[in-house]
């Protein structure tokens, strides 16, 4: 003789897997607008579509943990969270301040392997961690200003210049 199951189990299984099916489905819109933020318009430039916070964010690799940098044109220098540097183990190289536009803020300086998604690269770029930094560190003009870009309709295009 086969045992049907109570009633509430079966109402609770079909709320669970409804609840995966929306919780996989949203993941993998959150995927697909991450990627379309981000694209090779060609063999010499990529494209960063501004997000939904008003933002640039350029993904790419600090010492070899995949971070997503929040782009700062207005920023000299790039900087890190403390958090973040103690995880990487970096090496504190001396205390450093400045004035930003929250005020003046103290860090340490420390130094970054940089990768870029796109190709750009950078060995032991200076940067400061901060303690009051969020999650996402921020790309400033230190790399930025090396390389050609221009900003326009909510579309950062970044251009490299052809290899010999």
């Amino acid at each position: 003789m086969e045992r049907e199951l109570p009633n509430t189990v079966k109402v609770v299984t079909v709320w669970l897997l409804a609840g995966l099916a929306v919780f996989l489905a949203i993941q993998w819109w959150q995927h697909r607008a991450q990627q379309a933020r981000f694209q090779v318009a060609d063999a010499g430039s990529i494209e960063i579509r501004r997000g939904a916070d008003g933002h640039y964010h350029w993904p790419g690799r600090i010492n070899g943990r995949e971070v997503d940098f929040l782009v700062d044109t207005g920023a000299t220098g790039s900087a890190i969270s403390t958090a973040l540097a103690r995880e990487l183990q970096l090496e504190p190289l001396g205390e450093v301040s400045s004035n930003t536009a929250g005020g003046r803020v103290s860090g340490q300086l420390v130094r970054i392997e940089l990768q870029l998604r796109g190709g750009v690269q950078v060995q032991r770029l200076p940067v400061v961690a901060l303690p009051a930094l969020g999650e996402q560190p921020l790309l400033g003009m230190d790399v930025l200003g090396k390389l050609h870009w221009q900003q326009r309709d909510g579309v950062l295009r970044i251009e490299f210049e052809a290899q010999p």
